[in-house]
């Protein structure tokens, strides 16, 4: 009873003391004036959309960080990430949009930054809006694009994402196969981890780790935001008004915002996400057309879909969930691990390790029943005392190889150059089972909206 009462007083007062303690922190918002003199924008809607740029921008990291998470090189001053945030009317929902970097865009007619003079519309890939026009451009040409009144523009670098991280003390995230990406340095075993900053950000940049590139990267950011909104959630943040300005006050020293976007929206927001879930949020990427979309003095970008995007963000416009048709599932326990390749495809080869009789008989016919196409014809292997199951591989296959991973939780990669497209499983002591996989078609990028609840961690 005494800590509910205390709860209580703590929710109703949050209003009176968070004004108090958030208005401090207005001043420390640096501003943009991402609407200016911007005329002729699309009627507004209902609800709230934030359009939520992520920049490389990387000034203020240290040295250490700078070698550790390999974040050096110059910065292209473009957006690394962008997505549309869309709070609900009734402030219940958010649902989240990506809009993938290299999206073919046209820019609007504007007056050069360097040479004051006036430049004519023209075909960009959607980050470089950013680098010609800044926040202004970009918010233009977002809004020529989706037909969506942008309320509110937010700017992250990559040391605010670190902080935001950071502070809440880590965020949960899991991963089916190994993700070893040497551009970015992340290196993540199968399993459930916990990422602080430096790393997560590892985790949200990685575009090498296999072929769909900016595509599957969006995914993992998707699945890292709703894992965010989780933490976010669960630690009890936005109940305490005390916490809530210390989580503020890490993040908003390094995010530039427009300049409505102040004391009231954060206080508004706080309040409205005392009761989000992930089962609150929903991801969506937008629709893609064509995959290589060749324009000339770009190179490759992607053409969205006109007639699914217009429907997407039409749903935005009039407030509609977009998984209003779906039950709410709560977070899925069952691991259905999605691969890059078809299973059909991949040829294997099972050996047993250890002493137990029959135990490379039994592996085969797990694999062959998740869709692997095994020989048939398991053996022994030559030594018996293998504690871990082993899977090796030709490199030029190692896509194959952590698909294979994925129904092997647990299992050792170990590449053998020269070995072909036959893939070798040895079984050792600590096989228990094989997990099913879902094949994804990187041709069919975008899958339907999902709820946060959908993509949050499932491993345990």
């Amino acid at each position: 009873m005494r800590a509910v009462s205390t709860l209580s007083v703590v929710v109703l007062a949050s209003a009176g003391i968070g004004h108090a303690v958030i208005s401090s922190l207005d001043a420390d918002i640096a501003r943009v004036d991402a609407f200016k003199d911007m005329k002729n924008r699309p009627r507004a809607g209902h609800g709230m959309n934030v359009l939520l740029v992520g920049t490389d921008g990387r000034d203020k990291i240290t040295e250490h960080e700078r070698r550790a998470f390999r974040l050096g090189g110059a910065p292209c001053h473009c957006t690394d990430t962008m997505m549309i945030v869309h709070i609900s009317e009734n402030r219940d929902r958010a649902t989240v949009v990506s809009l993938p970097r290299d999206s073919y865009a046209e820019v609007p007619a504007q007056t050069d930054q360097a040479t004051g003079r006036q430049r004519a519309a023209h075909p960009v890939r959607l980050n470089a809006a950013y680098s010609e026009g800044g926040p202004q451009l970009t918010v233009r040409t977002v809004e020529n694009m989706t037909h969506l009144k942008i309320d509110h523009y937010l700017e992250v670098d990559f040391t605010s994402f670190m902080k935001t991280v950071d502070v809440l003390g880590g965020v949960k995230v899991c991963t089916p196969t190994p993700l070893k990406d040497a551009y970015s340095g992340l290196d993540l075993a199968p399993g459930t981890h916990t990422l602080m900053g430096g790393q997560a950000l590892q985790y949200v940049r990685a575009r090498h780790l296999d072929a769909t590139s900016d595509l599957g990267r969006m995914k993992r950011q998707q699945r890292f935001l709703a894992a965010l909104i989780e933490k976010a959630a669960s630690s009890g943040v936005l109940l305490n008004p005390l916490r809530f300005r210390d989580v503020t006050r890490a993040v908003l020293g390094s995010v530039r915002a427009d300049e409505g976007f102040g004391t009231d929206e954060l206080l508004d927001l706080g309040r409205a996400m005392r009761d989000f879930s992930p089962s609150s949020s929903e991801f969506v990427t937008v629709p893609i057309g064509r995959m290589d979309y060749e324009v000339k003095g770009i190179g490759s970008t992607l053409k969205w879909d006109p007639v699914k995007a217009d429907q997407l963000f039409s749903s935005l416009r009039d407030d509609k969930p977009l998984t209003a048709d779906q039950p709410h599932p709560g977070p899925a326990r069952a691991a259905v691990a999605p691969v890059e390749v078809d299973p059909r495809q991949i040829r294997v080869q099972v050996e047993n390790g250890t002493g137990t009789a029959g135990l490379a008989k039994r592996v085969d016919a797990a694999l062959a029943a998740t869709g692997f196409a095994t020989n048939h014809l398991p053996v022994t292997a030559s030594a018996h005392d293998a504690k871990r199951t082993v899977i090796t591989y030709d490199p030029d296959w190692d896509r194959s190889a952590r698909a294979l991973a994925a129904a092997l939780p647990g299992a050792e990669l170990r590449a053998v150059p020269g070995q072909g497209p036959l893939l070798k499983v040895t079984a050792g002591a600590d096989f228990k089972d094989v997990h099913k996989v879902r094949f994804e078609d990187p041709a069919q990028p975008q899958p339907a909206a999902v709820r946060g609840s959908q993509v949050v961690c499932s491993l345990t």
